[in-house]
């Protein structure tokens, strides 16, 4: 999976198509990624006691990978692909311009 946590983001598809966020968290397992403020369900809680407030709470829920695009800062979205740089160290970098993510 070549998307990580804290990445730049663009929605692909789905119901918030168009919509960019930053990755709070990745799911590999899973095959799926968190993004701030995307693909938010309402969340219906009960009170835990006195410490916890009951309600109706905003949850991001997880989208797939594959419905995602990392976004560059000169191209928009795009694909990453892998690179070795001189010292050997691999990097991701941009497969439109070649720029590091």
């Amino acid at each position: 999976m070549k998307i990580r946590k804290g990445d730049r983001v663009q929605v692909l598809s789905g119901k918030d198509r168009g919509k960019t966020g930053e990755v709070t968290r990745v799911l590999p397992k899973a095959n799926k990624v968190l993004v701030a403020g995307v693909n938010i369900a309402k969340r219906h809680t009960r009170a835990q006691g006195a410490t916890m407030q009951g309600g109706i709470i905003d949850k991001d829920m997880p989208l797939p990978a594959a419905n995602v695009a990392l976004i560059c800062s000169k191209d928009g979205p795009t694909r990453a692909r892998y690179e070795f740089d001189g010292a050997g160290e691999k990097r991701r970098v941009c497969a439109k311009c070649g720029g590091d993510l």
